[in-house]
Parts: C-alpha cells; structure tokens; sequence
C-alpha cells in the first residue's frame, strides 16, 4: 500500500515537473521567436573592437578563496537564494550586468572593480567597492544594505576582483557601463515608447512590467511594480536605462533598437510606478529637489494624472528613514 502511495506521489511529482519545464520552454520560445528579426539586423551589424575578456569559471582556483568566488557568483546569479535576507524584490544581479557580470557594454564588473575606490555625487563622497554593492541592495534590489564585512559582500568582491585578473585599477577600461547614447532626433515620447514596449518587450517582460514565471521561477524580470528596482535605482535614469537598452536588448539582439526607440522605451518604462525611494523624506517634492533634480527622472512628475513617488500609490522600499516609518 505504501509502495502504491509513493507511486502516485512519484507520478504527481513528474507531472508538476513536466508542466513547469513546458511552461518554461514555451515562454523561452516565444522570445527567440518574437527576436528573430532583431538577431538577424544583429548578425549582419559590423563587429566592435574586442573588450577585455575576464577569466572563465575554469580558472577558479581550487582553494578557500576559490570558494569565496564561486559563493559571489552563486549569490549574482541567484541572491533570492544565497542573499534572501538583504533582497526584497524579483530582480538578479545578472539582469543588468550581463553574462553573469563578464559582457562589456553591461556594466561589467570587472571594470567596475578596477574603477573604485571613486567619488560619486550620489552620496557626495569617495566610495569603496564595498558601498558600491551595498547600494546594489539598497535600491537594484529594493532590499537592505549588508553591513560592511559580511560574508555576502566578501563574496562579491572576491568575484568581481577573480573577474578583473589583468585590468589595471583607476584607468579608463573599454566596455565599462554601458555605451554612451546619442540624443534621440525628437524628444523622448511616453506614447512612441508604449508602442516599442508592446512590440519589442512585452513578450518576454509583461504587458504589465510586472516580468514572467514558472512554477515559481522568474524567468523574466519585472521592469515596474512593486518587485522591480526602487526609485533610488540607477536604471531610473531615462538616459541610463536607454543606453543599457539600446546595447543589450531584446536580449541576445542589443544594438538592433534605433537610438529614437531606445530613448522612446526608457522613457516609458521610467515612467511607471515602482517601489518609494529609500531616501524618501516624507515629501515627493523635497525628495525629487535633494535626489532627482534631473529630466532624466520622472520621479515627482505627473503621468496620465498620477503623480510618480506619491506615498498612495507607490509600494514602500526595501528600507525607508526611521522618521517616515
């Protein structure tokens, strides 16, 4: 009698199984379909200069810094898994820095290794690696900064650093951050950009923004909502996220969005609501004064009668000021 429940159970299992793998597959079919085109004007685009070329997994030494790379590499692939308590939201390091962290063009992060320690006007101070990556968290991930010396950042940096073997630290590298984007022929327009979104990535991303799963894996992250990056993000940046756009994406087709497209999406995109900025005062207009006094933010502007960042209805950040809670 047991070996007959263990049986059904086995057989139930396999069906489950199954029918995750189809859903998987099916999604994943549907984006190579709907890229063809793009990866065809992407074959035919003439090559660009070789970028520096990071080590590969073979190369990790077989040792207990070894296991501290692999762990980093375990925890960009999939923090939810091996960062759960500093994540709050569905997206991966590998979302925006492509390739596991190795492809130029995708914020790399071996040229973003060699490029610390760094003033950033974010914060109005000289940076180590380490704050870098605790901002990651802060506002990519819409979660909570480890603090300096966890394990969890020891393993990151130890990635990035394996990853940037042979770069010289503080000088210009070819391929860090993403390719500067030329101004678009007309202003960036929300309506063009809902035309791209619909045609371009709503099969693999939503119509909603709000990304794709199966059987409780996302298979796509969510580009807006309340498990997407927070407005402290970088990629809220009209102009940052257009120029990750228009080099990366759709995804194994980068290059193949006109300049016009890739501001027109980015606009569109930002311009959806999303998770409070962590920095958030208390006051949409204050905030946007102090942190996105930019037109490259949307944050504190109205869009089709709803102001982006009000409290009512924008999800809470991962970690918000002690006087706002």
């Amino acid at each position: 009698m047991n070996e007959l429940a263990d049986s059904e159970a086995m057989k139930q299992v396999t069906q489950e199984l199954f029918a995750a793998v189809s859903v998987l597959a099916a999604g994943l079919l549907a984006c190579l379909v709907a890229s063809l085109p793009a990866r065809a004007a992407a074959a035919a685009a003439p090559a660009s200069p070789a970028a520096f070329e990071s080590p590969s997994d073979n190369d990790i030494p077989a040792d207990k810094f070894g296991d501290s790379v692999r762990l980093g590499e375990q925890i960009f692939r999939e923090p939810q898994i091996h960062a759960a308590a500093y994540v709050g939201n569905d997206l991966r390091c590998s979302n925006c820095h492509l390739q596991a962290g190795r492809l130029a063009g995708a914020a790399p992060m071996w040229a973003a290794y060699v490029a610390y320690p760094a003033y950033r006007a974010k914060n109005g101070h000289v940076n180590s690696f380490e704050e870098r990556l605790q901002d990651c968290f802060l506002y990519s991930m819409n979660g909570k900064a480890p603090p300096p010396g966890d394990p969890i950042l020891v393993a990151l940096e130890s990635y990035s650093y394996f990853l940037a073997k042979g770069l010289a630290t503080g000088e210009p590298t070819a391929g860090r951050g993403f390719p500067q984007l030329p101004k678009p022929p007309l202003s960036a327009e929300y309506a063009r950009g809902g035309e791209v979104y619909a045609q371009k990535c709503s099969v693999c991303h939503g119509a909603d923004g709000n990304g794709k799963s199966a059987a409780g894996k996302v298979l796509f992250p969510p580009l807006w909502g309340p498990r997407s990056y927070n407005w402290g993000a970088g990629m809220t940046s009209i102009k940052g996220a257009a120029e990750f756009i228009r080099a990366n994406m759709p995804l194994g087709a980068g290059g193949t969005l006109s300049v016009q497209q890739a501001w027109d999406v980015a606009t569109y995109i930002d311009s959806q609501m999303r998770p409070q900025d962590p920095r958030f005062t208390g006051d949409v207009s204050q905030t946007r004064k102090l942190h996105h006094d930019t037109p490259f933010s949307m944050y504190g502007l109205a869009v089709n009668g709803a102001m982006l960042g009000a409290p009512a209805s924008t999800p809470p950040a991962g970690t918000v000021p002690a006087e706002t809670k």
